[in-house]
C-alpha cells in the first residue's frame, strides 16, 4: 500500500473512533444542543413579537421574526458543537491517548483529521435536528434545490473552519474545563452578530464589529439562501474568506501544537 493509502486508512480509523466516542457518550453533544434549542424557543415565543416589532418599525409579526432568527441559530449551533470538539481534544490530551498516538506508526495528521471530520458530521446531523424544530414552530424557507445545496456547503465550510480552531484550543488547554473557557468566543461571537437583530440597529462601535466579524457575513449569506432573498456578493465573499482563512490558521496551529513534545 502506498503512503497515501496508509494515511487514508488511518484517517478512516480515527474518524471511526471519533464517531464511536460520540455515540457512546452522547451527553456532551446533547448538552451543547440544548442552548441553541432553548434560545430558539425563547426568542420566538417570549421575545418574538417585541423583536419583530423593533425590526419592522412597529408591526409585530412573530412568523417574520422566525424567518429572520433561524439562520443565526443554525450557525450558533455550529459554534457550540465546535466548542464540544475542543473539550473532547483536551480530554484526549489529559488522559494520555494523544501521547500514545505519537508513539504509534500512524499518520500523525490523522489523529486531528478524525476529530475534525467527525465533528463536521455531527454538526450537520445536529443542524438537521435544529432545522426540523424550526420548521415545527413556523419557519418556512423559500430556497431552491441549488440554494439548499449552497447553504449546506456554507454550513459545512463554517463548521470545518471553527472545528480546526477548536482543535487548536483543545491542544493548548490544560484540561477540559480550560478548553470550555478558552473556547467561549465560539459561542459568544454569534450574540454580537446579525443573528438576533440587524447590525444597522446597533451603536456605531458594535455595528462595525458585528458587520465584519466571521459570523455576520455567514449568517447574512445563509439567510439569503434559505429565504430566497438577495445574497450580497460582499457577504458571500467575506463568509468564504473568513472560513478558508480560519481553516488554514486552525490547521497550521493544531499541527504545530500536536507535533510538539507532550506536556509534562
Amino acid at each position: 500500500m502506498s503512503v497515501a493509502g496508509y494515511a487514508f486508512r488511518d484517517n478512516l480509523t480515527m474518524l471511526r473512533r471519533s464517531l464511536l466516542h460520540a455515540r457512546r457518550y452522547p451527553s456532551l453533544t446533547l448538552n451543547v444542543l440544548l442552548t441553541p434549542v432553548m434560545l430558539l424557543l425563547l426568542f420566538v415565543y417570549v421575545f418574538g413579537n417585541a423583536m419583530s416589532a423593533g425590526i419592522t418599525g412597529g408591526h409585530a409579526d412573530r412568523a417574520e421574526y422566525v424567518a429572520y432568527l433561524v439562520p443565526g441559530v443554525l450557525l450558533m449551533t455550529v459554534g457550540m458543537i465546535s466548542l464540544g470538539t475542543a473539550v473532547s481534544v483536551a480530554t484526549d490530551m489529559t488522559e494520555g491517548i494523544m501521547a500514545r498516538f505519537r508513539t504509534m506508526a500512524i499518520s500523525r495528521p490523522s489523529v486531528l483529521v478524525g476529530h475534525v471530520i467527525g465533528s463536521v458530521i455531527q454538526t450537520l446531523l445536529a443542524l438537521v435536528l435544529i432545522l426540523g424544530i424550526a420548521l415545527a414552530i413556523g419557519f418556512r424557507p423559500h430556497a431552491t434545490p441549488l440554494d439548499w445545496l449552497a447553504a449546506a456547503g456554507l454550513m459545512a465550510l463554517v463548521s470545518l473552519s471553527l472545528t480546526w480552531i477548536a482543535v487548536g484550543i483543545g491542544l493548548v488547554s490544560p484540561n477540559a474545563e480550560g478548553a470550555s473557557n478558552l473556547g467561549m468566543p465560539l459561542t459568544l461571537l454569534p450574540l454580537l452578530s446579525s443573528a438576533f437583530v440587524p447590525v444597522g440597529t446597533m451603536p456605531d462601535g458594535f455595528r462595525w464589529f458585528a458587520e465584519y466579524q466571521p459570523f455576520s457575513p455567514a449568517i447574512e449569506t445563509l439567510r439569503g439562501l434559505l429565504l430566497g432573498t438577495h445574497v450580497g456578493t460582499g457577504n458571500a465573499v467575506l463568509a468564504v474568506a473568513w472560513s478558508l482563512g480560519l481553516s488554514l490558521l486552525g490547521y497550521l496551529w493544531s499541527k504545530a501544537r500536536f507535533n510538539r513534545e507532550p506536556r509534562r
